[in-house]
C-alpha cells in the first residue's frame, strides 16, 4: 500500500496534488486512477528527500548517468520507485536495468532486446511502456500505425524479463495546454485499440501523458500517469 501524503507538503507538490484532484473531479474520475511521477531530473538528492518524506513515492529521471550519481544517496529512502522516462540508448540498457525499477521509454525492438537481456541477467522483470511519437516535433518514439510499432507489439512475448504495461508520449509543446488535447485524444484511441486486440504479453494498464503545463488536460483525456517536474521542484537546474 502506498504511503499517504502528509498534510505538510512542499509547496509545489501540494499545489500539484490539488490540481490533479480538481482535474479528476471535473473528469468524474477517482484521484486514485492517476499516478503522479515527480520528475526529479537535474535535482540533487537533498532536493528530492523532502518530497519523499512528504509521502511521494514515484519519481522519474531522464538520464542514466545523472541518476547513477545520486542513486546511492537515495537508496535508503523508504519505498521510492524510480522510472526511467527519458530516451534510453541501447548501450546504456544494462545500467538502466540495474538502477531503475521501470523503463517508460522503450521505442525499438533493439532496445527491448538489450533491456530484456540485462534484466534477465539481474533476475528482474522490468515493467515497461512503449513510447509513441504522437507529433512531428516529438524527438523519440515509434509512430502510431507504423511497422515499427506493430513489430514491437508482436515481439513482446519474446521478452520474458519485460512486462509491457502501456504507452507513453510527449506531444509537441504549446504554451496553450488545450492545444495538446488532440494529441492526448489520439493517444487514448491508440491505447484502446491495442487493448482490444488482447495481444500476448501486452497489458494496457498505463497511459502516461501530461507534464507540468498540460497534465490537467491529459487527465481529462484519460491519462493514468502524469509526469510533473517543474511544478513540484521549481525551475530545472542545468
Amino acid at each position: 500500500m502506498a504511503t499517504p501524503l502528509t498534510k505538510s507538503l512542499p509547496n509545489g507538490l501540494a499545489q500539484v496534488e490539488q490540481d490533479i484532484a480538481r482535474a479528476c473531479k471535473e473528469a468524474r474520475r477517482e484521484r486514485a486512477s492517476v499516478t503522479l511521477i515527480a520528475v526529479s531530473k537535474t535535482f540533487e538528492a537533498t532536493a528530492i528527500s523532502p518530497v519523499i518524506d512528504a509521502g511521494q513515492r514515484v519519481f522519474g529521471e531522464n538520464r542514466v548517468q545523472e541518476f547513477a550519481t545520486k542513486a546511492n544517496a537515495l537508496r535508503d529512502l523508504a519505498g521510492a520507485e524510480w522510472h526511467m522516462i527519458g530516451h534510453l540508448q541501447s548501450n546504456k540498457s544494462s545500467k538502466a536495468a540495474e538502477l531503475f525499477g521501470h523503463v517508460d521509454s522503450v521505442d525499438s525492438i533493439r532496445l527491448a532486446e538489450k533491456l530484456n537481456a540485462a534484466a534477465s541477467q539481474l533476475g528482474k522483470k522490468i515493467p515497461v511502456l512503449v513510447e509513441i511519437n504522437i507529433g512531428e516535433q516529438a524527438k523519440n518514439g515509434v509512430a502510431p500505425g507504423s511497422a515499427e510499432l506493430e513489430n514491437l507489439l508482436n515481439a513482446a512475448a519474446e521478452f520474458s524479463s519485460l512486462g509491457f504495461r502501456g504507452l507513453m508520449t510527449v506531444p509537441p509543446y504549446n504554451d496553450d495546454p488545450k492545444q495538446s488535447r488532440p494529441y492526448f485524444r489520439k493517444m487514448r484511441e491508440l491505447f484502446n485499440q491495442i487493448a482490444q486486440r488482447s495481444l500476448a504479453s501486452i497489458r494496457m494498464e498505463v497511459l502516461s501523458m501530461g507534464m507540468s503545463h498540460d497534465f490537467e488536460v491529459a487527465i481529462e483525456e484519460g491519462s493514468t500517469c502524469v509526469r510533473v517536474g517543474t511544478a513540484i521542484f521549481g525551475a530545472r537546474r542545468i
